[in-house]
C-alpha cells in the first residue's frame, strides 16, 4: 500500500482505540488513560511492533496539539470567582505540594548521583497531576464534603503551578548547557516564560471580546481552536513555551468573558489528539530501557510520592485544614498522566540526549501511578469518610 493509505488506516485504527478504551474501563475499573498507554506499548516496539514506522513522525505534531488543548483548559480553570471559592485550603495545598514535589524530586535525584540537568527536568515533570483520574474517582464513589471540594479545587489548578514552575526549571537546566553570559542566561529565561504570557495576553484579550459577539456551535469552535493554534504556532515561532502560553490564552478569556463557550468548544475536538497522544506515548516505551533505568524511576516514584504527601500535609497545615485530612490528600493527588508526558516530550526536545531515559522514566512511572493512584484516591476518600458508596 502507498504512504497515503496506510497513514489513513493506522489513524482509524489508533482512533478506535479510544472505543476499546471505553468500553474496558467500565469493565476492569482502570482509567482510559491507562489502557490506552498499555494498548500503545502492546502495538509498539516493546509489544507486537504493529505500527507502521510512518508512526513515529507523527509524535512531535500530535504531542504539541494535544497539550495546546490541555493547557488552554488548564487556564480556563483559573478564574478569578472559582479560586475565591476554593479558598485558602486549595491555593495553601496546591502550591505547597507542587514546590514540595520539585525539592524532593531534585534534592533527592541528585543527591543519588543522576545527572543536575535530568534531575532538573524529573522534578518539573514530577508536579504534574492528573485530573480526569482524580474527578472521575470522586464521581464513581459519589463523594461529597469539604475534603471533596478541596481535592477537586487542587487538582484544577495545580498542573497550571506546575506548568510554570517546569518552564523556570526547564530554562535553569538550558543554562546550565549553555556557555552564555548570566545575563544572556536571565534574558533567555525571562523570555521563555514571559514571551509566552504576554502572546497569551495579547491574542487572549481581542479573541475574549470576539468570543462574545459569538453564538455557540461552528463559528465559536472555530474561532476557539483558530486562536489556540494561532498562539501555539507563534510562540514556537518565538521560541517560547508554547505550553505557557496556551494557559495564559485560556487565563485571558476564561475572566473576560466567565462562561465556558470556548472551553467546551475545544474540550469535544479534543479527545481525538489524546487518544493518538497516548497511544503513541505507549508505543515510546522501550521495556528494555526501562529494566536498565529502573533504579531511577523507583527513585523519581519514591521521592515524587513523599514530595507530594508531605507538601500537600504543609499546605492543609498552613490553611488550617483538619488534622485527619491533611495526610490523606496528598495521598489522593498521586495519579499523575498526560501533563507529564507532555512535559517530557518538550524535556526531551530540549535535551535530546536525555530524550529516551526521560520518556522511558515518565511513561513507565505514569503508568504505576494511572494504575495505582486511582486505588489511593479512592482510599483516601473513605479515610475521610467522605463516600457515598
Amino acid at each position: 500500500m502507498e504512504k497515503f493509505e496506510i497513514i489513513l488506516i493506522t489513524i482509524g485504527v489508533l482512533l478506535l482505540f479510544g472505543v476499546i478504551a471505553y468500553g474496558a474501563s467500565r469493565k476492569i475499573a482502570l482509567p482510559q488513560v491507562t489502557i490506552l498507554i498499555l494498548l500503545g506499548t502492546l502495538t509498539g516496539p516493546s509489544g507486537l511492533d504493529l505500527l507502521p514506522q510512518q508512526a513515529t513522525t507523527w509524535f512531535p505534531l500530535v504531542s504539541t496539539l494535544a497539550l495546546l488543548f490541555v493547557g488552554f483548559l488548564l487556564g480556563g480553570r483559573l478564574c478569578l470567582p472559582k479560586l475565591r471559592r476554593h479558598g485558602e485550603a486549595i491555593m495553601s495545598v496546591s502550591i505547597a505540594h507542587v514546590i514540595g514535589v520539585a525539592i524532593l524530586v531534585f534534592a533527592g535525584l541528585y543527591v543519588i548521583g543522576v545527572p543536575i540537568q535530568l534531575a532538573l527536568m524529573l522534578a518539573g515533570i514530577g508536579t504534574a497531576a492528573a485530573p480526569a483520574a482524580i474527578s472521575s474517582v470522586t464521581l464513581e464513589m459519589r463523594a461529597k464534603g469539604p475534603f471533596t471540594d478541596t481535592l477537586l479545587g487542587v487538582v484544577a489548578i495545580d498542573d497550571a503551578w506546575g506548568l510554570l514552575l517546569f518552564s523556570v526549571l526547564l530554562v535553569i537546566a538550558s543554562s546550565l548547557s549553555t556557555t552564555g553570559t548570566p545575563i544572556d542566561t536571565l534574558l533567555a529565561g525571562g523570555w521563555e516564560v514571559g514571551g509566552a504570557l504576554l502572546i497569551g495576553l495579547l491574542l487572549g484579550i481581542p479573541s475574549a471580546y470576539l468570543v462574545r459577539h459569538l453564538r455557540d456551535g461552528d463559528p465559536m469552535q472555530a474561532e476557539a481552536l483558530g486562536v489556540v493554534l494561532l498562539a501555539g504556532g507563534i510562540a514556537i515561532w518565538l521560541h517560547v513555551s508554547f505550553l505557557l502560553c496556551a494557559m495564559m490564552l485560556g487565563v485571558v478569556i476564561a475572566n473576560i468573558i466567565r462562561h465556558n463557550g470556548p472551553f467546551d468548544a475545544v474540550e469535544h475536538f479534543e479527545w481525538p489528539f489524546l487518544i493518538l497522544f497516548f497511544v503513541l506515548s505507549g508505543a515510546s516505551l522501550h521495556i528494555d530501557q526501562l529494566v536498565e533505568l529502573g533504579w531511577i524511576g523507583a527513585a523519581y516514584i519514591l521521592f515524587r510520592s513523599i514530595g507530594m504527601i508531605g507538601g500537600a500535609w504543609v499546605g492543609g497545615w498552613w490553611a488550617d485544614m483538619p488534622k485527619d485530612q491533611r495526610w490523606w490528600i496528598g495521598l489522593a493527588i498521586q495519579p499523575q498522566a498526560g501533563v507529564a508526558l507532555g512535559m517530557a516530550l518538550v524535556a526531551g526536545n530540549h535535551f535530546p540526549e536525555l530524550r529516551d531515559t526521560i520518556l522511558t522514566i515518565i511513561i513507565g512511572s505514569t503508568v504505576i501511578y494511572e494504575i495505582c493512584g486511582p486505588v489511593l484516591t479512592r482510599i483516601a476518600l473513605k479515610r475521610v469518610g467522605e463516600t457515598g458508596r
